[in-house]
Formats: C-alpha cells, sequence, structure tokens
C-alpha cells in the first residue's frame, strides 16, 4: 500500500503543474484585457475587436485565414430567384415629378436654371475684370500725363 501513496502524490503533483498553466479560452481572455489597457480602457470595458484579436493571437489564425473563410462564406450565398423562368417586369416611372408645359422633369428645370446661373455668373466676372483693367489704364494714363508735360 505504500506503494500507491508515491503515485498518488505524483498525480497531484501533475495536476497542480497543469491547473497553473491557462486553457486556450483563459489566455484569449488576458489578452483582450491586455488589449483593452493598451487602448486606454479599463480591463473590464473589452471590446470585440479586442477579443477577436486577441483570439487571432492566441489561436494563431492570420488574418489571410480569417479573409479565406469570409470569402469562402460569401461563395456559399446563393442568388434568390422566386420562379424559375420569371424575366420580372419593368417599374412604371414615379409620376410625383412636378413637370413644366414643356414636358421637362423637375430635375430637368434645375439643371437648366444651374446652367443659366453660372452663366450670368460668368458676365459678372468678365465685366468686373474689365472694369478693373479700365482703372489700371487710367492710373497709367495719369501717371504718365504728369510726366509728359514736364518733359515737353
Amino acid at each position: 500500500m505504500d506503494k500507491n501513496h508515491p503515485n498518488k502524490n505524483s498525480l497531484t503533483e501533475n495536476k497542480s503543474a497543469t491547473a497553473s498553466i491557462p486553457t486556450p479560452r483563459e489566455r484569449v481572455h488576458m489578452r483582450t484585457r491586455e488589449l483593452a489597457m493598451i487602448a486606454g480602457l479599463k480591463p473590464s470595458h473589452v471590446s470585440q475587436t479586442d477579443y477577436e484579436q486577441a483570439k487571432r493571437e492566441v489561436t494563431g489564425e492570420s488574418d489571410a485565414d480569417r479573409q479565406e473563410a469570409m470569402l469562402d462564406s460569401i461563395n456559399e450565398i446563393k442568388p434568390w430567384n422566386p420562379v424559375p423562368g420569371s424575366i420580372g417586369s419593368q417599374t412604371p416611372e414615379s409620376s410625383l415629378e412636378d413637370e413644366d408645359a414643356e414636358g421637362r422633369s423637375e430635375n430637368e428645370q434645375l439643371a437648366e436654371k444651374g446652367v443659366e446661373a453660372a452663366g450670368e455668373d460668368r458676365i459678372r466676372q468678365a465685366a468686373r475684370a474689365t472694369a478693373q483693367e479700365d482703372r489700371r489704364e487710367q492710373q497709367v494714363r495719369s501717371a504718365v500725363k504728369p510726366c509728359l508735360a514736364s518733359g515737353s
């Protein structure tokens, strides 16, 4: 019976040795709390992103693996076809748009008003530029007149 006791003690030692090693789940939770602290949050305020990053780090899953899994799930999506062979139908145009006497829609009317306003702006800018040039020429002439009068 004495021989059984040492085996019992060795099992207890092994159990305590393995009990101190955290499980992968515990490591993920510890790393999640670390990531939250790095982000300046309290360890109890972890985000889903922190958890996912910690899980990838602990399990060794790469971003490429994760992207591949997402692409695989996208490829599994099948298009919806309610009635095989159905060609569908054209939706009638909305009659909510206001039309003028010429049959132009509200959008066409607004576009035309915008073009007209832009043309008027160009005319005003050209008039300002011409007025500035005229003022400069007058300033040059008035500066040249005294020089001509004194030189003759």
